[in-house]
């Protein structure tokens, strides 16, 4: 008995799982070991979302060229918002295929724990990976409407004379889009880790986002503002830099401003903290609480 007791002990396990020692403590290494299991609730998501659907993948071309449609009429033709001399098909895909990314990370991936509550009560592995796949399939949906975006630029900027074309700042477009993919995870896990208790908050998040995108450039440009109090208070939304930045980049035409961006770089870092902290906290008993 002495023997096998003695030998138990000293017996190398392969997985340990034990508690976090820190709320901000993020296994990388954990995390890319369970990279197959990342790649296939990745396909998950990709599949199931559109599954017993006429159109299928199409309706990822599908619902940004309505809403553009929906942009011109309303926006562009009723309310006569200017888009800075721009074609209006082109300055709206611009922010919708760049908004669209951002509200999807975040609105997926506030559910995390209670959609995948059977799933986590079940098996471990690093609880981490469900956000970060559903930024990642995200991902692939916004690279085929940027495709269809660049059809359209290319269109505009080949075959009539409309002054549209990039410069170097284009070069910041992959760093804008990983902000924006970090800016909806810290959102989306900041939420999910709140609605575990709270679930008024899946309701409340809906609302929110669609005032939020009004309150972003997205159907307007920042120029138009000319009141100094209001676009201060536009400044402190993170996306503003994020978005201007893109079209000067992309489109020739906006504002560009670098404080601006650090300042949603630096809110983004800090958002992607306390969410990871929150989110750690909470993993460790949201069963309880499901």
């Amino acid at each position: 008995m002495a023997d096998s007791a003695e030998k138990h002990i000293d017996e190398e396990w392969s997985t340990v799982i034990k508690p976090r020692e820190s709320l901000l403590d993020v296994d990388f290494k954990e995390i890319w070991k369970y990279r197959d299991l990342w790649s296939l609730f990745v396909k998950r998501d990709i599949i199931t979302q559109y599954k017993q659907t006429v159109l299928g993948p199409l309706w990822y071309f599908v619902q940004p060229i309505m809403t553009t449609i929906m942009y011109m009429v309303v926006f562009g033709g009723i309310a006569g918002i200017s888009t800075d001399g721009l074609p209006q098909a082109l300055f709206y895909l611009s922010g919708i295929c760049m908004w669209q990314y951002f509200s999807e990370c975040m609105t997926k991936t506030s559910n995390t724990f209670v959609s995948n509550a059977g799933v986590f009560g079940k098996v471990y592995f690093p609880r981490l990976i469900v956000p970060l796949s559903t930024v990642t399939s995200n991902l692939i949906r916004f690279g085929i409407q940027f495709m269809l975006f660049l059809v359209v630029y290319v269109y505009y900027v080949v075959f009539t004379d409309v002054n549209v074309g990039p410069n170097l700042y284009a070069l910041l477009f992959p760093v804008l889009v990983l902000m924006l993919a970090g800016l909806g995870l810290g959102f989306g896990i900041l939420f999910s880790s709140m609605t575990t208790k709270y679930r008024d908050l899946t309701f409340l998040l809906g609302f929110f986002v669609q005032l939020w995108m009004y309150a972003t450039p997205v159907i307007y440009p920042l120029s138009i503002i000319t009141n100094e109090k209001l676009k201060l208070v536009m400044s402190l939304n993170p996306l503003t830099g994020i978005l201007e930045a893109f079209k000067y980049g992309m489109l020739g035409t906006g504002s560009f401003c670098w404080m601006a961006l650090g300042y949603s770089f630096l809110f983004m870092v800090a958002l992607l903290a306390l969410g990871i902290v929150v989110f750690n906290r909470v993993q460790r008993s949201f069963m309880d609480t499901v």
